[in-house]
């Protein structure tokens, strides 16, 4: 480690003298003797020669700064300065340590002008600087050995924009000591601005927020024993360890790398008005973004209001909590939500007794500057004192390990809540009898629904091994025979026609000609498909279940149930099925231009699309998907969205297809689970391929890739860059940052107007929202069609995609699970099963 030591007894040399032994030459020092100091022109090492310590320039300016930067990469990133706000217009600096064994640094020509200093208590009597090979430039008395707790002072007690590993973020109650980052004021001027990020004293569950010109602008949510409640995604991973302390004596957050070669920091940046970890990868000699906050809209503080809740998949993102309302309705449909909510029914101070808890799941907890934590109480204990308190509105644990412990009680509003369906938290929520008397009847009613709904598919299930009995007993029907059509009862007991005929096996083969290869139209993963013609003139394709698919009569089941049901202009018509023994089919209505992989990835073909065209299939796409989504009686998702599913019409409106790998959702039920992974190479989020999440968001991101073959007329599956390797996604990624992302189009753009050229830029920047690698960064498929609807409002930077590379490795994140998958390299959906 390089060292900066002058023996007490030298400290009376003038500071002349000092001057006259001073090394001019510009050189890099591992070692200072005595009668030595560092002027601008020197530097210091760390011993490994991590870090640098000396003299810069920022950006365009031409004051100087003492500050410290890596040393190993050819970008020099600053992690600490010196004198931030008081800059050396010349090359006069000079550091050295005074007669107390403080570091002083002078400047401006005049060896009296002290610029910046440091402010240790006890004299050193052997004092020694060190620059360590972690960045922190350390004070301490030689005698006193090389124990930390020794230090006279050490740079990582005043952190500036940047928090390095081993770095602490938080305060010191012994000393009173603050270490918080505060941004330079842009790239020239490492003077702080107004963008701060810190923890503040005076709550007793502390919490740190990010300060925007005085103003809460982000917070990270109060530690729950695992990690932050408003960082779901800060989860054990190989690249860092973290923790936080809470005691009497600290309060502080830190990391520290695993693999100490890697280098990654946390920077507080005011002109994105961000907090962002990066990464430095060699191979690109370049800084990664591996997390930033805000992530989103519903990041920004209080956005939604007292009492309100921020869910990002929704469209608009705010809404009340159960068992509120809107303070004011207006306000509140013209999306202004800051006035929040208040109860709709109000609680009184005498009935405290009466009143109860809703459980709220899924959740960031609200602000902690009106809250009591105790850490020993159990949840019961917790919900007692609450209880007791008719200015409690809230309690949960405060450590949410096993199966949890401590106390937590929120008093007055409830601010700054948000849904995570995924790593959220419990919060119980104080609520009048009434209003739990009304939860208490929905809840009643939701299940007598459910129930309903699943006796309905069991009766679907039943209604079909008994047509398949009379088919198999020769008993068809044709297509006119409306009478036999399938029924169901719905939740009220009465009869509902499925509207879904049932065709004689012998019409089917008459009508494709036996099933010859003339009439041979494709061929997907459940079987090949036919094109044929009924007897009325009606154009028929004809889905015929191979006995060698990997799908069979489940998936026949679900698209029978749930194709039947769907009505929209951008979905595929099912006009009815035919089963007889072992031989399954469906019949659609026939789509004379194929799908549209036929003429996306065609070279003829493609030459049809212009940009125009191309652009209202994708709108098309987006329209079908959020009526599955959203609009529809239930949540419906996909699972195998991908060129081939759509099909295109006369006039080349896209319809989705193919819906025998979809599931249904419960109304407020927006993910699930599976030991089966279905889906194809190429198209299937990272979630879903490697841990079987899936949700509305694998849609998306199944689209976002569909939106850029649609652009590019590349494949995703097998896309290889003869010298990157990476994947569509990534090479689109790789484009839009370098700024070439019209390079993506298919065909002659030469002729392309302005607006189309950012009609374009627009659907190539919405593609690559959809393709991020964490769900909820994703937009809905609402947004997305508000996104390429409107062309006047600004989008959010896209954060790194998932299959950024050609293997399935996950670069920057470690939340998904190691399993290996493997797929097939055809456009075949395939399926993988996996037990858990």
């Amino acid at each position: 480690m390089a060292v900066l030591c002058l023996p007490s007894f030298l400290f009376s040399i003038t500071n002349l003298l000092l001057l006259l032994f001073t090394s001019s030459a510009t050189s890099a020092l591992d070692s200072i003797g005595p009668f030595q100091s560092i002027s601008d022109g020197q530097t210091l090492v760390s011993k490994q020669g991590s870090f640098r310590l000396g003299f810069f320039s920022p950006g365009i300016s031409k004051n100087r700064y003492l500050g410290i930067w890596y040393n190993n990469i050819p970008t020099r990133t600053v992690v600490w300065v010196a004198n931030r706000c008081n800059p050396i217009n010349d090359s006069s600096g000079l550091l050295t340590i005074n007669s107390r064994g403080n570091l002083v640094l002078f400047g401006h020509n005049n060896n009296e002008s002290e610029v910046w200093s440091t402010r240790s208590v006890k004299q050193a009597k052997n004092p020694l600087v060190q620059i360590l090979d972690n960045g922190n430039l350390a004070l301490r008395d030689e005698e006193d050995g090389g124990n930390p707790e020794a230090y006279l002072w050490q740079s990582f007690d005043y952190p500036c924009d940047t928090l390095l590993p081993e770095m602490k973020l938080g305060w010191d109650l012994r000393t009173g000591l603050k270490r918080s980052l505060s941004a330079w004021k842009n790239p020239d001027d490492p003077c702080p601005g107004d963008f701060t990020y810190g923890y503040e004293l005076g709550q007793t569950y502390p919490e740190a927020y990010i300060r925007n010109h005085g103003a809460k602008f982000y917070r990270n949510g109060p530690w729950n024993g695992l990690r932050f409640s408003g960082v779901p995604e800060l989860t054990v991973n190989r690249f860092f360890n973290f923790g936080f302390v809470y005691n009497e004596d600290d309060v502080y957050y830190t990391y520290k790398l695993i693999n100490e070669s890697v280098l990654s920091r946390i920077v507080l940046n005011q002109t994105t008005s961000t907090r962002e970890r990066s990464v430095w990868v060699e191979a690109e000699q370049a800084w990664k973004q591996y997390s930033s906050l805000p992530r989103d809209y519903c990041d920004h503080y209080g956005l939604c209001g007292a009492n309100g809740k921020c869910v990002i998949s929704q469209n608009p993102v705010c809404e009340c909590l159960d068992g509120f309302k809107p303070k004011s309705d207006e306000d509140w449909n013209n999306m202004e939500w800051s006035e929040g909510c208040e109860r709709s029914v109000p609680l009184s101070c005498q009935e405290r007794y009466k009143d109860g808890f809703v459980k709220f799941v899924g959740l960031k907890l609200p602000d902690t500057t009106h809250s009591w934590v105790n850490k020993t109480m159990n949840l019961k204990e917790c919900r007692a004192k609450c209880l007791r308190n008719c200015s409690c509105m809230a309690y949960t644990n405060s450590d949410i390990r096993g199966e949890g412990s401590g106390c937590v009680l929120w008093f007055g509003d409830l601010v700054d809540i948000r849904g995570f369906p995924e790593n959220g938290q419990d919060l119980y929520i104080r609520m009048p009898a009434s209003e739990l008397e009304k939860k208490r009847k929905a809840i009643v009613d939701s299940k007598v629904k459910t129930e309903a709904i699943i006796v309905a598919v069991i009766g679907v299930a039943f209604a079909m091994l008994f047509v398949g009995f009379a088919i198999a007993r020769n008993r068809t029907v044709d297509l006119k025979a409306s009478s036999d059509r399938i029924k169901i009862d719905d939740s009220r007991g009465r009869k509902e026609d499925l509207e879904l005929p049932m065709f004689k096996q012998s019409t089917i083969a008459i009508a494709t000609n036996n099933f010859s290869l003339e009439n041979k139209i494709g061929e997907g993963g459940y079987g090949p498909v036919y094109r044929g013609l009924l007897q009325d003139g009606q154009e028929i394709a004809v889905k015929r279940l191979s006995p060698s698919s990997g799908q069979g009569v489940n998936e026949f089941k679900n698209e029978v149930i749930l194709i039947s049901k769907l009505n929209h202009r951008n979905l595929v018509r099912l006009l009815g099925c035919c089963i007889k023994g072992e031989d399954k089919m469906l019949v659609y209505e026939y789509m004379p231009n194929k799908s549209l992989d036929t003429f996306i990835f065609d070279e003829k073909q493609s030459k049809l699309l212009d940009w125009s065209q191309r652009f209202k299939i994708i709108h098309g796409i987006a329209r079908g998907l959020v009526y599955l989504h959203q609009d529809s009686r239930l949540r419906i998702i996909h699972r195998d969205l991908k060129a081939s599913n759509v099909l295109l019409d006369r006039d080349m409106n896209p319809k989705i297809s193919d819906f025998g790998l979809a599931r249904i959702s419960g109304g407020d039920q927006i993910e699930g689970n599976t030991n089966r992974v279905v889906g194809t190479y190429g198209y299937m989020a990272p979630e879903y391929a490697l841990d079987g999440k899936f949700s509305t968001k694998s849609d998306v991101f199944s689209f976002g890739t569909l939106m850029l073959e649609i652009i590019s007329g590349m494949k995703s599956r097998g896309f290889h860059h003869p010298h990157l390797g990476v994947t569509l996604i990534g090479h689109a990624w790789r484009l839009m940052q370098e700024g070439r992302a019209l390079e993506l189009i298919d065909g002659d753009k030469s002729n392309y107007s302005k607006n189309v050229t950012q009609e374009v830029l627009r659907c190539v920047h919405v593609s690559l929202l959809c393709v991020q690698q964490q769900p909820g960064d994703r937009p809905s498929m609402s947004s997305v069609l508000l996104m390429l609807s409107s062309t006047d409002s600004d989008l959010p930077e896209p954060k790194p995609p998932g299959y950024f590379m050609e293997t399935y490795c996950l670069a920057e994140t470690d939340s998904f699970s190691s399993k290996h998958v493997s797929f097939s390299n055809n456009d075949i959906t395939i399926s993988i099963m996996d037990a858990r």
